[in-house]
């Protein structure tokens, strides 16, 4: 008792309770790990895999154990812009974003050093692959095959690694300028086929509704007489300065006769 109301032994017993009791603190935090739902921790045990643990309190051996935290969420990657020749051989610039998630943690952990970034090398290069296997105009208007032909490659080759590939999406796709232009040229080529055809079969339904016109005036001459009236009447409503002087039709015919008859004569 004499020596516990010494000051110095006193201190000396303080610090090494404290301590003890850091020490404590020390191993419990090494042995308790609270893994959340959406992680999950892969064990190793003196080097060897003993399994994977989680969610919850997960109780490992400090200085022997060695945990890895695996996160199981989906996971976005963007690919960098990659500069590709088509099969036509039109250098373009495209990149993409890649989903995938991690379905076995001890795969993702044993088989592959860092499985995201083993995953970004294999989505460039299989980018660059894919897209300069096909010509410009498949990868302008199937850029959907393209992604699912993407997908299906990534998702193939990280399988062993543990990681399932969800969806690849091709973002952006820039061409050079000398290439705008000629497609601009091209759109604006096939834009002025597609009015000179519009026209012309215009003209074709036209030329084909004045022919049913001039047989029905032939069959009743009195309808010609009346088109010619109207004919009048539309042109005395514009506001013109034009001078007309209507002309009876029935004073041409004898004289349209006249040449008809001449005509036939001459044959």
């Amino acid at each position: 008792m004499s020596d516990l109301l010494n000051p110095d032994v006193f201190i000396s017993s303080l610090g090494s309770i404290f301590i003890a009791l850091f020490v404590i603190y020390l191993l419990f935090s090494k042995a308790v790990k609270i893994v959340p739902e959406y992680r999950r921790i892969v064990l190793f045990r003196l080097g060897r895999l003993v399994g994977t643990r989680g969610p919850g309190i997960v109780f490992i051996v400090p200085f022997i154990d060695r945990a890895v935290t695996v996160d199981l969420r989906i996971l976005t990657l963007d690919v960098p812009v990659q500069e590709v020749i088509t099969k036509d051989n039109v250098a373009i610039k495209v990149n993409a974003v890649v989903y995938f998630r991690v379905l076995e943690p001890a795969k993702s952990v044993v088989e592959v050093e860092n499985y995201v970034v083993a995953t970004s090398q294999l989505a460039q290069t299989t980018l660059r692959s894919v897209v300069g296997s096909v010509e410009l105009d498949e990868v302008l208007s199937s850029r959907e095959k393209i992604n699912q032909e993407l997908q299906k490659i990534i998702d193939e080759r990280t399988d062993p690694w543990g990681i399932k590939v969800s969806a690849v999406e091709v973002k952006e796709l820039e061409l050079p300028d000398e290439m705008k232009r000629a497609m601009a040229k091209q759109a604006e080529a096939e834009r002025e086929r597609r009015a000179k055809i519009i026209s012309a079969e215009g003209e074709l339904q036209a030329a084909a509704k004045l022919s049913e016109a001039a047989k029905a005036m032939e069959v009743s001459p009195v309808t010609l007489q009346l088109r010619y009236l109207q004919t009048i009447r539309e042109i005395s409503g514009e506001r013109n300065t034009t001078t007309f002087f209507p002309l009876p039709v029935d004073l041409i015919q004898p004289f349209l006769k006249n040449l008809a008859s001449k005509n036939k004569s001459g044959e």
